[in-house]
């Protein structure tokens, strides 16, 4: 049977509360769209909900109260996937209707307050805690990056979630939040809000109703070349991970040849991953689905079976026409590595 047959003979179902209270069951006449929008890192994940006001009864929620949400099928357990604080809502009409955005509770507030802050001769884990306590959370920091040694780094009227997210880029990493805790963890190797490794997910070309494979040219970039100043040797130097043949150039100028080798590294690893991608639409929602999910598909061309995906962004959706339906942008799961590197003088 296939993934569109499935789904004809479920039913979606859902949970919404609003400020600590259920409303599933005053939303479910009126539902018009569910979507939730779930992304990797730095971004807040997204629910808008359109609701028919048909009668004229239907109240406007407030800004800043919570809704939390589990979605999933009719019989099945539903999928928890949070607490979002409303901060968007619209009414229009003929016919009468009210539109609700809400964005995840846990990137709102102190976390996007700027401040200045430079941290001196510690590591990747201590600045997580630090960060993690400022906002009463729990960090979560991968073991492959908790040690790694920070010589010296400037928080300039960034706010803690952008700095986080800026230091994750340069160590390909995920800087984020989920169920109170403030994850940094390594792109490839994926775990959970609890720090648990996430399980690969099987999608079967069944389970959809549309797919986009892209390859790019791979050899547009053989290499990544980053510069530091070497106050010893009183020059310019740099370091290239791949071949320098065609390398991307970082503009940025590090501070050690530690930085600028880790920098490269987690550049070129972006670029591998970015070689291709694939984009599926499952007319059978998968609500476990979730960016970081290591997926495999099959019934496709042998190229696409054959790599390792990473969910970068999910969108679920649910409609009285529709039903239940999962979109998914997926990239190479190029696992971390350790690429050679050459050092060279240049200036």
């Amino acid at each position: 049977m296939s993934g569109v047959q499935q789904a004809a003979l479920r039913a979606p179902d859902y949970r919404i509360s609003l400020g600590g209270r259920d409303i599933t069951r005053s939303v479910e006449p009126r539902l018009g769209s569910l979507t939730l929008t779930e992304c990797r890192a730095g971004q807040a994940d997204q629910l808008d909900l359109e609701l028919s006001d048909h009668d004229g009864l239907l109240e406007i929620p407030r800004r800043g109260v919570t809704l939390s949400l589990a979605i999933g099928w009719a019989g099945e357990p539903l999928v928890d996937k949070g607490t979002f604080i409303v901060d968007e809502a619209e009414h229009s009409g003929p016919p009468d209707k009210v539109v609700i955005r809400a964005r995840s509770a846990e990137l709102a507030g102190d976390l996007r307050t700027r401040r200045e802050t430079s941290w001196h001769d510690t590591t990747l884990g201590a600045i997580v805690r630090t960060v993690a306590k400022r906002h009463s959370l729990e960090a979560k920091v991968g073991d492959v990056l908790a040690s790694r040694a920070i010589a010296h780094i400037d928080q300039t009227q960034e706010s803690d979630i952008a700095f986080l997210t800026r230091l994750a880029r340069r160590h390909d990493a995920v800087a984020t939040v989920k169920a109170s805790r403030l994850l940094f963890l390594p792109i490839v190797g994926a775990r959970n809000a609890g720090g648990v490794q996430v399980p690969t997910l099987t999608i079967r070309r069944s389970d959809g109703d549309q797919h986009r494979w892209h390859a790019a040219e791979r050899d547009a970039y053989t290499g990544v070349r980053a510069y530091w100043h070497d106050p010893n040797r009183a020059k310019r130097r740099g370091v290239t991970v791949g071949t320098d043949a065609n390398a991307k150039r970082l503009a940025e100028t590090f501070s050690s040849e530690a930085d600028a080798l880790t920098g490269a590294r987690a550049e070129w690893g972006r670029i591998q991953r970015g070689a291709a991608t694939l984009e599926l639409t499952l007319a059978h929602g998968q609500p476990a689905l979730a960016p970081q999910t290591p997926v495999k598909v099959t019934g496709f061309k042998a190229p696409i079976e054959a790599a390792e995906w990473l969910a970068v962004k999910v969108t679920h959706s649910i409609s009285e026409g529709s039903g239940f339906t999962t979109a998914v942008e997926l990239e190479t799961g190029i696992p971390e590595g350790t690429a050679g590197a050459r050092v060279e003088d240049v200036g």
